[in-house]
């Protein structure tokens, strides 16, 4: 049985799973919900896709496997896109928690409040009063990643895997949240590296 990925599409968490699948030459099919319109809090997809409630999640047969960063290092393993050494696994595992923790809350926040949630402005108070730290947040995150990649090529390990997979997917549409990437040479050079592999498909393909 093929996979299956359940997303929403414009979303970076369910692009790297494509972007992965895509690089591993491998067919899956989709199924879209519309989050906006609350597709993903039926009752029907709480008991039987993710009882969090939350897209993506990449469906192997008969069995469920919510959170992007599980379905990147599930779909990876045993490929050139996870590191043999141990220490480059856990290192990768490092920037798969970190882009979860410190980058996705702020960069990817902010994008779809400007994008898909109305705009900044229309936002209800308590989320307006974040929006400066996660600015700040966001900044020192693409700061940190400019830092790293400073004399490297990759994420983590030597070779193009799923901890720049993982980073790609809203690093390079942070635009859209309001954060300038000229400010960032090394990160904008690595994001031209990710874009160039055999293999790459756009976030809207």
């Amino acid at each position: 049985m093929s996979l299956i990925l359940h997303e929403f599409a414009a979303s970076g968490n369910c692009y790297k799973i494509r972007l992965l699948l895509a690089h591993l030459g491998r067919p899956f099919d989709r199924r879209e919900y519309n989050i906006l319109n609350g597709e993903t809090r039926t009752p029907e997809f709480l008991a039987t896709i993710n009882s969090s409630g939350r897209i993506p999640v990449l469906q192997d047969g008969a069995r469920f496997l919510p959170e992007s960063n599980a379905a990147l290092w599930y779909l990876a393993e045993g490929t050139q896109f996870l590191p043999h050494d141990a220490f480059d696994r856990a290192d990768t595992l490092r920037w798969l928690f970190w882009e979860q923790y410190n980058h996705e809350p702020n960069i990817a926040t902010l994008r779809y409040w400007a994008t898909y949630g109305g705009g900044w402005d229309v936002q209800p108070e308590a989320k307006r009063v974040q929006i400066p730290a996660k600015q700040a947040a966001g900044e020192e995150a693409l700061g940190i990643m400019d830092t790293h990649l400073h004399g490297r090529a990759w994420m983590a390990g030597a070779a193009f895997g799923i901890a720049d997979i993982a980073l790609y997917a809203y690093t390079h549409v942070a635009a859209d949240g309001g954060f300038d990437l000229g400010r960032y040479g090394h990160v904008r050079a690595w994001l031209e590296r990710v874009a160039s592999m055999p293999g790459h498909v756009p976030i809207d393909g």
